[in-house]
């Protein structure tokens, strides 16, 4: 179970000590934690250190401290953690994902975008296009199409879901316009996509959508 703590950080260790075992399930949600001398006891360190690590946890949502009866689990992840472990997943799991969420967000966006919706996604694809040469522009009007897409989903748990995953879309969009290597999706592929949402085809929309980056998952696949 719990290990006692020999060195570094303290409350970092400790942090990581009781995320541990409560992500391997030795603590399932609703379980109450160890009283702090318990805790104390059986890590080596502190009571102040134990009240430190809890409160982060606290604060990141995977304990719960209830008034006079004690702290509890409330989630087995922490979703700050889990943003970290995306961002150090490889390139291709990252696209695999964005294509799952996008092609799913494109096929609901046909049937369900509205004239502001519309409006929307013309105005990132139309700065896209003004952006020229400018990487940077290019780039940060490419991210905004593809979250007012998302948004036209209408689907508030996919917007959620693809808000939370946005610093690794934001990762494979600069890497898909930055390595020469990796085909990178046109304007007038974008612009067709648009189309096919704009007339509410649905099967159309969901196979260009998947087209986006298909090209550049195939690469690096066969990179290895």
């Amino acid at each position: 179970m719990l290990k006692p703590i020999r060195k570094g950080s303290l409350v970092e260790t400790a942090i990581e000590s009781l995320r541990q075992t409560i992500e391997s399930g030795e603590w399932p949600v609703g379980t109450r934690l160890p009283v702090e001398a318990e805790l104390s006891e059986a890590l080596g360190i502190s009571r102040n250190t134990i009240r430190e690590a809890v409160r982060v946890l606290v604060h990141v949502g995977m304990l719960e401290t209830r008034q006079g009866d004690g702290t509890y689990v409330r989630a087995n992840r922490d979703a700050g953690e889990m943003l970290r472990r995306i961002a150090r997943s490889q390139l291709a799991e990252q696209i695999e994902v964005r294509i799952m969420l996008e092609t799913e967000a494109a096929r609901l966006a046909a049937s369900r975008r509205t004239d502001a919706d519309l409006k929307a996604m013309t105005s990132a694809l139309d700065a896209r296009a003004a952006a020229g040469d400018n990487l940077a522009e290019r780039i940060r009007h490419d991210e905004w199409f593809h979250h007012a897409l998302v948004s036209a989903s209408h689907n508030r748990a996919l917007v959620e879901l693809y808000d939370y995953f946005s610093h690794a879309v934001s990762q494979t969009i600069e890497q898909t316009e930055t390595d020469s290597e990796l085909p990178e999706p046109s304007q007038e592929d974008h612009e067709l996509l648009l189309a096919a949402i704009r007339r509410k085809d649905v099967a159309k929309a969901e196979t260009l959508s998947r087209a986006l980056l298909t090209p550049s998952l195939t690469v690096l696949k066969a990179k290895g």
